[in-house]
């Protein structure tokens, strides 16, 4: 007797449906799994062998056949022990029937209790969008299945539990809808920082428009105390923005199961010994990297310098599309990678260079090479090069509070919500992200304006890039003002924030 289970799997950080055939012949017992499984799938036997005999059912003692349709695609993980568990009862009768739009996937213990498994919200987005009504997870996934609409998520604690269930004996309660709760998280405040107030300046303007900075400065300036406090001033996520993370840390087994959406922009922080596969992504089966799990957030490069060159160079092209596309022999890829790079750097290898107490011993030649370790290209596709200085005494001793992270915020919300309404109906979110055309239409400058773009570009030596990125912050500085064209004074405090002295 043949039966089909419904379940589901990953391809990437995408859902797709999976048919589990289970097939019960004469001959000699076996329990052969095919449909290209990989080798935990492939395990599944003896975990589904010992659950059937500990939930009290009976082993079927023939020839089984397990087929994982669609057989050309790779299978991998765990997911998969529950539905062949429930395909061989049902085929040797134990169960009567399963319910007709319902998908099956959990991982067994040997006891027949289910354990979680990764990448259930983009597997219960595919289910509702392909007419299942009925998702049976374990109890732990239940959580982030339910924020997939129009299905009704079972969490099952163990076989038992499901088998009485499927026979009408104990009916389960679906799980509730999961709704985030109204807490704040509690994030580092500028208001611990002191002195700075130009580089805060520079770092609302890059949260208000989504735009990339890199912070240069001695050491003990407070360069990484400053960007590590940037996410308190972001903007609030959007549900769209927090299904859409949410969706890459649960392939990436990163969500937590009693809070599983998403609600803060991410910030990832990798070491500077990270290699090229784990910040753009990949391996032997890809997975997502660095620059995927910054999604709709921050990826924090301290010490940038420090980090191989191929590996910051692998930034260049997620940085420009928003997407990274990796090609490995087990297939092709493609995850999204929009997000805020942040980098800090000493401007030498000392650290000292340009500073007050003359303390730097590295030669010209020595700071040219230290600063050469980032290319060209990659510097261009960062808007913002901001100086930070040393913070003097006096203002390392005064006794007034500095403006808290929450004002700003506010600050950063309005403008994002004037550029919500300016891009509505579009993909477009923030001003770092404007086409060309875009930047023709809502990027305009006065007759003062244009004289000083023009002085600028041929002064600076700008490139095509930089010059669209000036137009971009300039756009967002006068949102933060509240204006609806760009000004002069605008367009010269752009100008500014690409005009640093040590990169010259």
């Amino acid at each position: 007797m043949a039966v089909t289970v419904r379940s589901l799997g990953l391809n990437g950080i995408s859902g797709y449906g999976v048919s589990v055939e289970c097939f019960l012949s004469g001959g000699l017992p076996a329990f052969e799994v095919v449909g290209l499984p990989d080798a935990a799938v492939r395990e599944s036997r003896e975990r589904v062998r010992a659950a059937i005999k500990n939930c009290g059912a009976k082993f079927p003692v023939s020839r089984i056949t397990v087929n994982l349709a669609p057989a050309r695609v790779r299978k991998e993980g765990t997911l998969y022990d529950l539905p062949i568990l429930l395909g061989l009862l049902t085929a040797s009768e134990d169960l009567r029937h399963l319910p007709e739009r319902a998908a099956f996937l959990g991982e067994l213990s040997l006891t027949g209790a289910l354990r979680p498994v990764t990448g259930v919200l983009p597997m219960a987005l595919y289910a509702a969008r392909s007419g299942v009504e009925e998702l049976y997870v374990p109890a732990e996934n239940a959580a982030e299945a339910t924020l997939a609409d129009g299905l009704t998520v079972y969490g099952v604690h163990d076989v038992g539990e499901l088998v009485r269930h499927l026979r009408g004996e104990a009916p389960l309660t679906p799980a509730p809808k999961w709704e985030p709760s109204p807490q704040e998280q509690t994030l580092p405040d500028f208001a611990d920082v002191m002195g700075q107030e130009n580089v805060k300046r520079a770092l609302e303007v890059a949260a208000a428009g989504g735009h990339n900075v890199l912070l240069i400065g001695s050491p003990g300036a407070g360069k990484s105390m400053l960007a590590r406090r940037l996410p308190s001033i972001l903007p609030d996520m959007t549900r769209a923005e927090s299904m859409q993370t949410t969706e890459i840390f649960s392939v990436a087994g990163l969500t937590d199961p009693s809070s599983p959406l998403i609600t803060h922009h991410p910030f990832r922080s990798p070491h500077h010994t990270a290699s090229p596969v784990s910040l753009s992504g990949g391996g032997t089966i890809p997975r997502p990297g660095e620059i995927s799990l910054a999604h709709n957030g921050i990826l924090f490069l301290d010490e940038l310098p420090e980090f191989e060159k191929s590996a910051l160079e692998t930034l260049r092209q997620p940085l420009e599309d928003g997407v990274v596309t990796i090609t490995r022999a087990a297939g092709s890829l493609t995850l999204p990678s929009r997000f805020m790079l942040v980098c800090a750097m000493n401007p030498c290898r000392c650290g000292w260079y340009g500073h007050p107490s003359g303390r730097c011993t590295c030669t010209e030649q020595q700071v040219d090479s230290y600063l050469r370790r980032i290319s060209g290209p990659l510097l261009d596709r960062i808007d913002m090069h901001v100086e930070v200085p040393s913070v003097e005494y006096e203002a390392m001793r005064r006794r007034t509070t500095p403006e808290p992270s929450a004002a700003v915020r506010k600050r950063v919300n309005d403008a994002r919500a004037i550029q919500r309404r300016r891009f509505d109906g579009t993909d477009i979110t923030c001003n770092a992200y404007m086409t060309a055309p875009m930047i023709g239409e809502f990027c305009r400058l006065d007759e003062a304006g244009e004289r000083l773009m023009r002085s600028a570009f041929d002064q600076l030596g700008l490139t095509a890039r930089s010059h669209d990125r000036i137009l971009r912050m300039a756009r967002t500085i006068a949102d933060l003002d509240g204006s609806g064209d760009i000004r002069a004074h605008h367009l010269a405090e752009a100008i500014q924030y690409r005009s640093n002295s040590i990169l010259k």
